[in-house]
C-alpha cells in the first residue's frame, strides 16, 4: 500500500491538531484541580522551591501553625496567598 506524501502530511496535520486540542484540555483540567475557590494551590515541592527551604523547615512551619495547609487525597497543598502571607510576616518580624 502506497501513501503519497501529500496525503501523509494531511493525516499528520490532523493528528497534530488533535494533540493540540487534547493538550489544551489537559492543561485546563490541571488548572481546575490545582485551585480551590479560584486560588492557586501549591504542593510541597512548589513551596520548597519558592521559599528555598528544606522539607524539615516546611514541616516546622506547618507544626507551628505559621503556614496553613490542606490535605487532599493524602497530599499536602498550600494556598499561594498563605505562602505570600508567610513571607510578609517573616519580613515584619
Amino acid at each position: 500500500m502506497n501513501i503519497d506524501r501529500i496525503e501523509f502530511m494531511a493525516w499528520m496535520e490532523r493528528i497534530m491538531t488533535r494533540f493540540d486540542i487534547l493538550h489544551e484540555k489537559i492543561n485546563k483540567k490541571q488548572n481546575e484541580l490545582s485551585s480551590i475557590d479560584g486560588e492557586q494551590l501549591l504542593d510541597n515541592q512548589d513551596v520548597l522551591q519558592m521559599l528555598k527551604i528544606s522539607s524539615r523547615s516546611l514541616q516546622r512551619y506547618r507544626s507551628d501553625k505559621k503556614l496553613p495547609y490542606y490535605t487532599i487525597s493524602g497530599k499536602l497543598y498550600y494556598k499561594l496567598s498563605d505562602v505570600h502571607q508567610l513571607i510578609r510576616d517573616s519580613f515584619n518580624s
